[in-house]
């Protein structure tokens, strides 16, 4: 039911901080989604991590881990009844994860690793992989073969900006029309596409505020649906602050989004 709702009422936003630092944060985001759900009468998907596997260093803030997380988890399903998305790092996980949550996400350094890709399609959720930073958009479809092997059709692709260098990436927005061709609805994770990779001494850093720009370069094309990590104080993250955008520039962005959208739809 969800994803055919993706395919048929588009755009959709998958929002959310980068990982779970407690339940409070959780659901705080959640109220303010709801929020934007109602106001706005669009499809939005809470993300969040329960462990971020891919921290530049070893003493960084991960997130409460895969049991804790599935708690958290199943309590947002029971209070707001919003579908949630997080990542997985393991293939075991697949199977633990899917019961709390609607779309399973194949991290970007990790979209080439077929026991995790099959896990994940095993348990029949939405799948959004997330194209690697050192992957030319063709490559992708390598991945979806890996995906519709399991007989799993329900999948997301998503761009994430492709590395320009050290610590630096860019987004060529040819890539969005090439993943089109594999026939999946196409995603663009506008934060994590204006990270700056390992670059501040352990940690990576960002540059938050391109985020509104290419969101807006990304609704021309159009793509099917934006991926923001949102955070009520980005300067307080444990982790990606940098690249997050707090809950009024969303909103905004969200606004501006749609009419963008709603212009194409009424130009055709």
């Amino acid at each position: 039911m969800l994803y055919n709702e993706l395919l048929y009422q588009k755009p959709f936003f998958i929002l959310g901080p980068c990982v779970i630092e407690n339940e409070n944060l959780i659901f705080q985001t959640a109220e303010f989604l709801i929020k934007l759900k109602e106001k706005y009468k669009i499809n939005i998907i809470l993300k969040s991590s329960f462990d971020k596997a891919n921290r530049t260093s070893i003493n960084s803030f991960r997130g409460p881990g895969i049991n804790e997380g599935i708690k958290i988890f199943k309590k947002i399903k029971e209070k707001f009844n919003l579908p949630i998305l997080t990542d997985i790092h393991l293939p075991d996980q697949a199977t633990l994860i899917a019961e709390a949550v609607d779309i399973i996400q194949i991290p970007a350094f990790l979209c080439r690793q077929t026991d995790l890709l099959i896990a994940a399609g095993q348990t029949n959720k939405i799948v959004n992989i997330k194209k690697g930073q050192f992957l030319d958009a063709e490559s992708m479809k390598y991945a979806v073969l890996k995906i519709e092997s399991t007989g799993n059709k329900k999948i997301l692709l998503t761009e994430r900006g492709t590395t320009f260098g050290y610590n630096n990436l860019v987004v060529d927005f040819r890539n969005f029309i090439i993943m089109k061709t594999l026939g999946y609805p196409i995603v663009f994770d506008a934060t994590h596409s204006v990270q700056r990779p390992s670059a501040q001494n352990g940690k990576s850093g960002g540059d938050s505020h391109f985020v509104p720009y290419l969101a807006r370069a990304a609704a021309a094309i159009p793509v099917d649906g934006f991926f923001f990590e949102i955070h009520p104080e980005p300067d307080k993250a444990l982790s990606d602050g940098p690249n997050m955008v707090n809950f009024k520039t969303i909103d905004n962005i969200i606004s501006d989004i749609l009419k963008i959208t709603n212009s194409l739809k009424e130009s055709l």
